[in-house]
Protein backbone atom coordinates (compact mmCIF):
# COMPACT_ATOMS: atom_id res chain seq x y z
CA UNK A 1 0.00 0.00 0.00
CA UNK A 2 1.36 3.42 -0.97
CA UNK A 3 1.07 6.18 1.65
CA UNK A 4 0.57 9.62 0.13
CA UNK A 5 2.22 12.49 2.01
CA UNK A 6 0.86 16.02 1.86
CA UNK A 7 3.55 18.36 0.47
CA UNK A 8 4.71 21.11 2.84
CA UNK A 9 3.35 23.74 0.46
CA UNK A 10 -0.13 22.22 0.72
CA UNK A 11 0.12 22.32 4.53
CA UNK A 12 0.91 26.00 4.42
CA UNK A 13 -2.16 26.60 2.26
CA UNK A 14 -4.35 24.67 4.72
CA UNK A 15 -2.94 26.61 7.67
CA UNK A 16 -3.79 29.89 5.99
CA UNK A 17 -7.43 28.94 5.47
CA UNK A 18 -9.73 30.55 8.07
CA UNK A 19 -11.32 28.28 10.72
CA UNK A 20 -15.07 28.66 10.86
CA UNK A 21 -16.22 27.80 14.41
CA UNK A 22 -19.30 25.64 14.77
CA UNK A 23 -19.94 26.82 18.33
CA UNK A 24 -19.86 30.33 19.86
CA UNK A 25 -16.92 31.22 22.14
CA UNK A 26 -17.12 29.64 25.59
CA UNK A 27 -18.61 31.82 28.31
CA UNK A 28 -15.73 32.56 30.73
CA UNK A 29 -18.08 31.64 33.58
CA UNK A 30 -18.08 28.02 32.37
CA UNK A 31 -14.33 27.86 33.07
CA UNK A 32 -14.69 28.81 36.74
CA UNK A 33 -13.82 25.24 37.72
CA UNK A 34 -10.17 26.05 36.90
CA UNK A 35 -10.04 28.97 39.36
CA UNK A 36 -8.59 27.52 42.58
CA UNK A 37 -8.06 29.48 45.77
CA UNK A 38 -4.38 30.24 46.31
CA UNK A 39 -2.16 32.55 48.35
CA UNK A 40 -2.18 32.86 52.14
CA UNK A 41 -5.96 33.02 52.53
CA UNK A 42 -5.88 31.51 56.04
CA UNK A 43 -4.39 34.71 57.47
CA UNK A 44 -7.83 36.34 57.41
CA UNK A 45 -8.67 34.12 60.41
CA UNK A 46 -7.52 35.90 63.62
CA UNK A 47 -5.86 32.82 65.14
CA UNK A 48 -3.93 32.09 61.91
CA UNK A 49 -2.80 35.65 61.14
CA UNK A 50 0.84 34.91 61.94
CA UNK A 51 0.90 31.33 60.60
CA UNK A 52 3.44 30.87 57.81
CA UNK A 53 2.85 28.76 54.72
CA UNK A 54 5.39 26.20 55.95
CA UNK A 55 3.52 25.88 59.22
CA UNK A 56 0.10 25.74 57.56
CA UNK A 57 1.27 22.95 55.27
CA UNK A 58 2.50 20.84 58.19
CA UNK A 59 -0.01 18.02 58.72
CA UNK A 60 1.04 17.68 62.36
CA UNK A 61 0.27 21.37 62.96
CA UNK A 62 -3.10 20.90 61.27
CA UNK A 63 -3.98 17.92 63.47
CA UNK A 64 -2.73 19.56 66.68
CA UNK A 65 -4.69 22.76 66.09
CA UNK A 66 -7.97 21.17 65.02
CA UNK A 67 -11.10 22.61 66.63
CA UNK A 68 -12.81 20.15 68.96
CA UNK A 69 -14.60 22.43 71.43
CA UNK A 70 -16.67 25.58 71.27
CA UNK A 71 -13.99 27.46 73.24
CA UNK A 72 -11.43 26.65 70.53
CA UNK A 73 -13.79 27.86 67.83
CA UNK A 74 -14.33 31.12 69.71
CA UNK A 75 -10.59 31.70 70.18
CA UNK A 76 -10.00 30.93 66.49
CA UNK A 77 -12.56 33.17 64.80
CA UNK A 78 -12.81 35.71 67.67
CA UNK A 79 -14.78 38.76 66.53
CA UNK A 80 -15.58 37.46 63.02
CA UNK A 81 -18.95 36.14 64.20
CA UNK A 82 -21.55 37.53 66.62
CA UNK A 83 -21.95 36.03 70.09
CA UNK A 84 -25.41 34.67 69.27
CA UNK A 85 -23.87 32.52 66.53
CA UNK A 86 -21.43 31.00 69.03
CA UNK A 87 -24.29 30.27 71.46
CA UNK A 88 -26.32 28.74 68.63
CA UNK A 89 -23.35 26.51 67.73
CA UNK A 90 -22.69 25.50 71.33
CA UNK A 91 -26.28 24.34 71.77
CA UNK A 92 -26.19 22.62 68.38
CA UNK A 93 -23.10 20.64 69.38
CA UNK A 94 -24.83 19.47 72.56
CA UNK A 95 -27.72 18.13 70.49
CA UNK A 96 -25.54 16.49 67.83
CA UNK A 97 -24.82 12.73 67.63
CA UNK A 98 -21.34 13.53 66.27
CA UNK A 99 -18.31 14.98 68.01
CA UNK A 100 -16.83 18.15 66.55
CA UNK A 101 -13.39 18.07 64.92
CA UNK A 102 -12.49 20.60 62.23
CA UNK A 103 -9.02 21.18 60.77
CA UNK A 104 -7.56 24.72 60.53
CA UNK A 105 -7.49 24.28 56.75
CA UNK A 106 -11.21 23.61 56.63
CA UNK A 107 -11.96 26.35 59.15
CA UNK A 108 -10.06 28.84 57.00
CA UNK A 109 -12.25 28.04 53.98
CA UNK A 110 -15.50 28.93 55.75
CA UNK A 111 -16.96 32.34 54.93
CA UNK A 112 -17.22 33.66 58.46
CA UNK A 113 -18.92 36.84 57.25
CA UNK A 114 -21.88 34.65 56.24
CA UNK A 115 -21.64 31.66 58.61
CA UNK A 116 -25.34 30.83 58.60
CA UNK A 117 -25.39 30.08 54.87
CA UNK A 118 -21.81 28.95 54.22
CA UNK A 119 -21.88 25.41 52.73
CA UNK A 120 -18.77 24.27 54.63
CA UNK A 121 -20.00 25.52 58.01
CA UNK A 122 -23.30 23.73 57.34
CA UNK A 123 -21.47 20.39 57.06
CA UNK A 124 -19.37 20.59 60.22
CA UNK A 125 -20.77 23.03 62.80
CA UNK A 126 -24.40 22.35 63.79
CA UNK A 127 -26.69 25.23 64.72
CA UNK A 128 -29.48 24.50 67.17
CA UNK A 129 -31.73 27.05 65.43
CA UNK A 130 -31.54 25.10 62.16
CA UNK A 131 -32.10 21.58 63.51
CA UNK A 132 -35.26 19.70 62.58
CA UNK A 133 -36.94 16.67 64.16
CA UNK A 134 -35.74 13.31 62.82
CA UNK A 135 -37.94 11.42 60.40
CA UNK A 136 -40.10 8.92 62.36
CA UNK A 137 -38.70 6.01 60.31
CA UNK A 138 -35.08 6.82 61.14
CA UNK A 139 -32.86 4.61 63.28
CA UNK A 140 -29.21 5.09 64.31
CA UNK A 141 -27.76 2.42 62.01
CA UNK A 142 -30.15 2.97 59.12
CA UNK A 143 -28.05 0.94 56.67
CA UNK A 144 -27.95 -2.07 59.03
CA UNK A 145 -24.17 -2.35 58.72
CA UNK A 146 -23.90 -4.12 62.07
CA UNK A 147 -26.57 -6.66 61.10
CA UNK A 148 -24.49 -7.60 58.06
CA UNK A 149 -21.27 -7.90 60.10
CA UNK A 150 -19.99 -11.50 60.54
CA UNK A 151 -17.24 -10.13 62.81
CA UNK A 152 -17.06 -6.70 64.48
CA UNK A 153 -15.97 -3.98 62.06
CA UNK A 154 -16.49 -6.00 58.87
CA UNK A 155 -19.68 -5.67 56.82
CA UNK A 156 -20.34 -8.32 54.15
CA UNK A 157 -23.44 -7.26 52.21
CA UNK A 158 -22.66 -7.45 48.51
CA UNK A 159 -21.77 -10.88 47.05
CA UNK A 160 -18.13 -10.07 46.20
CA UNK A 161 -17.38 -7.02 48.38
CA UNK A 162 -16.77 -6.35 52.07
CA UNK A 163 -16.32 -3.18 54.10
CA UNK A 164 -13.50 -3.26 56.66
CA UNK A 165 -13.57 -0.67 59.47
CA UNK A 166 -10.16 -0.85 61.15
CA UNK A 167 -10.65 2.23 63.35
CA UNK A 168 -13.21 4.78 64.50
CA UNK A 169 -11.47 8.16 64.19
CA UNK A 170 -11.22 10.73 61.37
CA UNK A 171 -9.22 13.90 60.66
CA UNK A 172 -12.56 15.77 60.89
CA UNK A 173 -16.02 14.69 61.96
CA UNK A 174 -18.86 15.32 59.50
CA UNK A 175 -22.27 16.13 60.96
CA UNK A 176 -23.90 13.84 58.40
CA UNK A 177 -21.77 10.73 59.02
CA UNK A 178 -23.80 7.58 58.37
CA UNK A 179 -21.65 5.79 60.98
CA UNK A 180 -22.47 8.16 63.83
CA UNK A 181 -23.27 4.98 65.76
CA UNK A 182 -19.51 4.30 66.04
CA UNK A 183 -17.36 7.20 64.81
CA UNK A 184 -15.85 9.73 67.19
CA UNK A 185 -16.28 10.18 70.90
CA UNK A 186 -19.49 9.53 72.82
CA UNK A 187 -21.82 12.52 72.82
CA UNK A 188 -24.77 13.54 74.99
CA UNK A 189 -26.99 11.96 72.31
CA UNK A 190 -25.13 8.75 71.39
CA UNK A 191 -22.96 6.16 73.15
CA UNK A 192 -20.74 4.78 70.38
CA UNK A 193 -19.99 1.22 69.31
CA UNK A 194 -16.30 0.48 69.94
CA UNK A 195 -14.29 0.07 66.72
CA UNK A 196 -10.88 1.13 68.03
CA UNK A 197 -7.80 -0.47 66.41
CA UNK A 198 -7.35 -3.96 67.84
CA UNK A 199 -5.02 -6.74 66.62
CA UNK A 200 -7.47 -9.50 67.50
CA UNK A 201 -10.38 -7.81 65.75
CA UNK A 202 -8.25 -7.19 62.64
CA UNK A 203 -7.08 -10.82 62.57
CA UNK A 204 -10.65 -12.06 62.76
CA UNK A 205 -11.60 -9.78 59.87
CA UNK A 206 -8.66 -11.01 57.77
CA UNK A 207 -9.50 -14.64 58.56
CA UNK A 208 -13.09 -14.12 57.43
CA UNK A 209 -12.06 -12.40 54.18
CA UNK A 210 -9.53 -15.15 53.38
CA UNK A 211 -12.16 -17.84 54.08
CA UNK A 212 -14.63 -16.42 51.54
CA UNK A 213 -13.42 -17.04 47.96
CA UNK A 214 -16.18 -14.82 46.57
CA UNK A 215 -14.75 -11.72 48.28
CA UNK A 216 -12.73 -9.95 45.58
CA UNK A 217 -13.26 -6.30 46.55
CA UNK A 218 -12.39 -4.82 49.95
CA UNK A 219 -13.09 -1.25 51.08
CA UNK A 220 -10.91 -0.04 53.97
CA UNK A 221 -12.75 2.79 55.65
CA UNK A 222 -13.67 3.52 59.23
CA UNK A 223 -13.22 6.00 60.60
CA UNK A 224 -10.73 7.13 58.07
CA UNK A 225 -7.67 5.52 56.46
CA UNK A 226 -5.91 8.89 56.91
CA UNK A 227 -5.74 8.11 60.64
CA UNK A 228 -3.88 4.83 60.13
CA UNK A 229 -0.17 5.00 60.80
CA UNK A 230 2.07 4.18 57.83
CA UNK A 231 2.94 0.82 59.42
CA UNK A 232 -0.76 -0.02 59.82
CA UNK A 233 -1.45 0.99 56.23
CA UNK A 234 1.29 -1.42 55.15
CA UNK A 235 0.06 -4.19 57.44
CA UNK A 236 -3.49 -4.04 56.09
CA UNK A 237 -2.40 -3.70 52.48
CA UNK A 238 0.09 -6.58 52.67
CA UNK A 239 -2.41 -8.86 54.41
CA UNK A 240 -5.09 -8.30 51.79
CA UNK A 241 -2.74 -8.46 48.79
CA UNK A 242 -1.52 -11.85 50.03
CA UNK A 243 -5.04 -13.30 49.69
CA UNK A 244 -5.57 -14.88 46.24
CA UNK A 245 -9.29 -14.03 46.27
CA UNK A 246 -8.78 -10.28 46.82
CA UNK A 247 -8.46 -8.50 43.46
CA UNK A 248 -9.42 -4.94 44.34
CA UNK A 249 -8.77 -2.72 47.33
CA UNK A 250 -10.00 0.78 48.10
CA UNK A 251 -8.66 2.96 50.91
CA UNK A 252 -11.38 5.47 51.84
CA UNK A 253 -10.51 8.86 53.30
CA UNK A 254 -12.13 12.24 53.77
CA UNK A 255 -8.58 13.51 54.35
CA UNK A 256 -7.72 14.95 50.92
CA UNK A 257 -10.78 17.20 51.16
CA UNK A 258 -10.14 18.49 54.67
CA UNK A 259 -6.38 18.15 55.19
CA UNK A 260 -4.48 17.84 51.88
CA UNK A 261 -1.39 18.88 53.83
CA UNK A 262 -0.90 15.28 54.95
CA UNK A 263 -0.32 14.21 51.36
CA UNK A 264 2.22 17.02 50.97
CA UNK A 265 4.19 16.65 54.21
CA UNK A 266 3.65 13.13 55.60
CA UNK A 267 6.19 11.29 53.45
CA UNK A 268 6.04 7.91 55.26
CA UNK A 269 2.24 7.68 54.89
CA UNK A 270 2.26 8.55 51.18
CA UNK A 271 5.20 6.20 50.59
CA UNK A 272 3.32 3.38 52.35
CA UNK A 273 0.24 3.92 50.18
CA UNK A 274 2.40 4.13 47.05
CA UNK A 275 4.18 0.88 47.90
CA UNK A 276 0.85 -0.95 48.29
CA UNK A 277 -0.42 0.46 44.99
CA UNK A 278 2.77 -0.54 43.18
CA UNK A 279 2.84 -4.03 44.69
CA UNK A 280 -0.80 -4.47 43.75
CA UNK A 281 -0.05 -3.44 40.18
CA UNK A 282 2.73 -6.05 39.95
CA UNK A 283 0.26 -8.64 41.22
CA UNK A 284 -2.32 -7.38 38.69
CA UNK A 285 -4.53 -6.15 41.52
CA UNK A 286 -6.14 -2.72 41.74
CA UNK A 287 -5.46 -0.49 44.76
CA UNK A 288 -7.05 2.98 44.71
CA UNK A 289 -7.92 5.88 47.02
CA UNK A 290 -11.54 6.96 47.49
CA UNK A 291 -12.17 10.40 48.91
CA UNK A 292 -15.05 12.71 49.74
CA UNK A 293 -15.43 16.28 48.42
CA UNK A 294 -18.91 17.81 48.71
CA UNK A 295 -18.47 21.40 47.56
CA UNK A 296 -16.21 23.13 45.01
CA UNK A 297 -14.87 25.50 47.70
CA UNK A 298 -13.15 22.52 49.34
CA UNK A 299 -10.82 22.23 46.31
CA UNK A 300 -7.90 24.68 46.47
CA UNK A 301 -4.38 25.05 45.13
CA UNK A 302 -3.26 22.85 48.06
CA UNK A 303 -5.66 20.17 46.86
CA UNK A 304 -4.26 20.39 43.36
CA UNK A 305 -0.68 19.99 44.60
CA UNK A 306 -1.69 16.96 46.67
CA UNK A 307 -3.58 15.33 43.80
CA UNK A 308 -0.69 16.04 41.42
CA UNK A 309 1.59 14.17 43.81
CA UNK A 310 -0.69 11.14 43.83
CA UNK A 311 -1.05 11.20 40.07
CA UNK A 312 2.72 11.30 39.61
CA UNK A 313 2.84 8.12 41.67
CA UNK A 314 0.17 6.44 39.59
CA UNK A 315 -2.49 6.45 42.31
CA UNK A 316 -6.10 6.59 41.08
CA UNK A 317 -8.41 8.79 43.17
CA UNK A 318 -12.22 8.59 43.04
CA UNK A 319 -14.75 10.77 44.85
CA UNK A 320 -18.00 10.07 46.67
CA UNK A 321 -20.19 13.05 47.57
CA UNK A 322 -23.25 13.32 49.77
CA UNK A 323 -26.15 15.37 48.45
CA UNK A 324 -26.99 18.02 51.03
CA UNK A 325 -29.49 20.83 51.26
CA UNK A 326 -27.81 24.23 51.07
CA UNK A 327 -24.47 22.65 50.16
CA UNK A 328 -24.61 21.08 46.70
CA UNK A 329 -28.29 20.70 45.81
CA UNK A 330 -28.35 23.01 42.77
CA UNK A 331 -27.27 22.18 39.20
CA UNK A 332 -24.80 25.06 39.21
CA UNK A 333 -22.94 23.96 42.34
CA UNK A 334 -23.01 20.24 41.56
CA UNK A 335 -21.76 20.82 38.02
CA UNK A 336 -18.96 23.07 39.27
CA UNK A 337 -17.98 20.41 41.82
CA UNK A 338 -17.89 17.66 39.20
CA UNK A 339 -15.87 19.74 36.74
CA UNK A 340 -13.42 20.93 39.41
CA UNK A 341 -12.86 17.37 40.59
CA UNK A 342 -12.02 16.33 37.05
CA UNK A 343 -9.66 19.31 36.76
CA UNK A 344 -7.56 18.01 39.69
CA UNK A 345 -7.70 14.40 38.42
CA UNK A 346 -10.25 13.09 40.89
CA UNK A 347 -12.93 10.94 39.25
CA UNK A 348 -16.47 11.69 40.47
CA UNK A 349 -17.87 8.26 41.33
CA UNK A 350 -21.02 8.50 43.45
CA UNK A 351 -23.36 11.19 44.76
CA UNK A 352 -25.37 9.72 47.62
CA UNK A 353 -28.88 10.81 48.42
CA UNK A 354 -28.42 11.69 52.10
CA UNK A 355 -28.86 8.69 54.40
CA UNK A 356 -31.40 8.84 57.20
CA UNK A 357 -28.90 10.01 59.82
CA UNK A 358 -29.84 11.10 63.32
CA UNK A 359 -29.69 14.83 64.04
CA UNK A 360 -29.23 16.15 60.49
CA UNK A 361 -32.73 16.24 58.99
CA UNK A 362 -32.04 19.83 57.95
CA UNK A 363 -29.39 18.53 55.50
CA UNK A 364 -31.47 15.92 53.71
CA UNK A 365 -32.98 16.35 50.25
CA UNK A 366 -35.42 14.27 48.23
CA UNK A 367 -34.87 11.51 45.71
CA UNK A 368 -36.48 13.82 43.18
CA UNK A 369 -33.70 16.38 43.79
CA UNK A 370 -31.06 13.76 42.93
CA UNK A 371 -32.84 12.77 39.72
CA UNK A 372 -33.15 16.42 38.71
CA UNK A 373 -29.46 17.11 39.40
CA UNK A 374 -28.22 14.06 37.50
CA UNK A 375 -30.21 15.13 34.44
CA UNK A 376 -28.50 18.53 34.49
CA UNK A 377 -24.99 17.32 35.30
CA UNK A 378 -24.92 14.56 32.68
CA UNK A 379 -23.40 15.84 29.45
CA UNK A 380 -21.47 18.68 31.09
CA UNK A 381 -18.29 16.61 30.96
CA UNK A 382 -17.07 13.14 29.94
CA UNK A 383 -19.12 10.16 31.06
CA UNK A 384 -16.27 8.64 33.09
CA UNK A 385 -16.11 11.91 35.05
CA UNK A 386 -19.88 11.97 35.67
CA UNK A 387 -21.06 10.54 39.01
CA UNK A 388 -23.91 8.11 39.50
CA UNK A 389 -26.58 9.45 41.87
CA UNK A 390 -27.53 6.67 44.28
CA UNK A 391 -29.75 5.82 47.23
CA UNK A 392 -28.03 3.59 49.79
CA UNK A 393 -31.21 1.68 50.55
CA UNK A 394 -32.12 1.75 54.27
CA UNK A 395 -32.21 -1.72 55.76
CA UNK A 396 -29.19 -3.04 53.89
CA UNK A 397 -30.27 -3.03 50.26
CA UNK A 398 -27.05 -1.37 49.18
CA UNK A 399 -26.54 1.32 46.58
CA UNK A 400 -29.30 1.69 43.99
CA UNK A 401 -29.45 4.19 41.12
CA UNK A 402 -31.73 6.94 42.39
CA UNK A 403 -34.03 6.60 39.38
CA UNK A 404 -34.25 2.78 39.60
CA UNK A 405 -37.06 2.73 42.17
CA UNK A 406 -39.94 0.28 41.78
CA UNK A 407 -42.32 2.99 43.01
CA UNK A 408 -41.97 6.60 44.12
CA UNK A 409 -44.75 8.73 45.58
CA UNK A 410 -43.49 12.30 45.54
CA UNK A 411 -46.49 13.40 47.59
CA UNK A 412 -45.81 11.13 50.59
CA UNK A 413 -42.04 11.10 49.99
CA UNK A 414 -41.80 7.31 49.95
CA UNK A 415 -39.64 5.51 47.36
CA UNK A 416 -39.30 1.74 47.20
CA UNK A 417 -36.27 -0.13 45.83
CA UNK A 418 -35.35 -3.75 45.26
CA UNK A 419 -31.86 -5.27 45.23
CA UNK A 420 -32.10 -8.59 43.38
CA UNK A 421 -28.36 -9.33 43.49
CA UNK A 422 -27.96 -8.29 47.14
CA UNK A 423 -31.09 -9.36 49.00
CA UNK A 424 -33.52 -10.92 46.48
CA UNK A 425 -37.20 -10.72 47.22
CA UNK A 426 -36.88 -7.86 49.72
CA UNK A 427 -38.17 -4.29 49.41
CA UNK A 428 -36.34 -1.27 50.79
CA UNK A 429 -37.96 2.06 51.58
CA UNK A 430 -36.38 5.51 51.50
CA UNK A 431 -38.20 8.49 52.98
CA UNK A 432 -37.84 12.06 51.74
CA UNK A 433 -37.46 14.73 54.47
CA UNK A 434 -40.79 15.82 55.94
CA UNK A 435 -40.05 19.53 55.70
CA UNK A 436 -40.16 19.26 51.89
CA UNK A 437 -43.64 17.71 51.90
CA UNK A 438 -47.01 19.45 52.06
CA UNK A 439 -48.49 20.45 55.42
CA UNK A 440 -51.28 17.91 54.99
CA UNK A 441 -48.83 15.06 54.41
CA UNK A 442 -46.68 16.18 57.34
CA UNK A 443 -49.76 15.87 59.56
CA UNK A 444 -50.32 12.33 58.29
CA UNK A 445 -46.75 11.44 59.25
CA UNK A 446 -47.50 12.55 62.82
CA UNK A 447 -50.04 9.73 63.13
CA UNK A 448 -48.62 6.18 63.47
CA UNK A 449 -51.67 4.62 61.82
CA UNK A 450 -51.44 7.01 58.85
CA UNK A 451 -47.73 6.27 58.55
CA UNK A 452 -48.48 2.58 58.17
CA UNK A 453 -51.18 3.24 55.59
CA UNK A 454 -48.76 5.27 53.46
CA UNK A 455 -46.05 2.61 53.76
CA UNK A 456 -48.47 -0.23 52.95
CA UNK A 457 -49.74 1.63 49.90
CA UNK A 458 -46.20 2.25 48.63
CA UNK A 459 -45.22 -1.40 49.13
CA UNK A 460 -48.35 -2.63 47.38
CA UNK A 461 -47.65 -0.41 44.38
CA UNK A 462 -43.98 -1.47 44.31
CA UNK A 463 -44.87 -5.16 44.36
CA UNK A 464 -47.32 -4.56 41.53
CA UNK A 465 -44.68 -2.93 39.32
CA UNK A 466 -41.53 -4.81 40.42
CA UNK A 467 -39.66 -6.73 37.71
Amino acid sequence: MTVQHTPPTALRVLQDEPIVPKKPPADPATLAYKELLSGEWWKKIPAYKEVSEEQFLDHNWQAKNSITKIEKLLSTVKDLVPSDFIKDTELGIKKSPMSVRVSPYLCSLIDWENPYTDPLRIQFFPLASRLLADHPKLNLDSLHEQEDAPVPGLTHRYPDKALFLPLDTCPVYCRFCTRSYAIGLDTEEVEKVNLRPNDDRWKRAFQYIASRPELADIVISGGDAYQLRAAHLTEIGEALLAMPNVRRMRFASKGPAVMPQKLLTDGPWVDALTAIVEKGRKLHKEVVLHTHFNHPSEITSHTERAMDKLMERGITVRNQSVLQRGVNDTPEVMTLLVKRLGHVNVHPYYVYVHDLVKGVEDLRTSVDTAIYLEKHVRGSTAGFNTPTFVVDAPGGGGKRDAHSYEYYNRETGISVYTAPSVKPGEFFLYFDPLHQLSTAIQRRWEDAAEQQLMVDEALAMAKKHAR
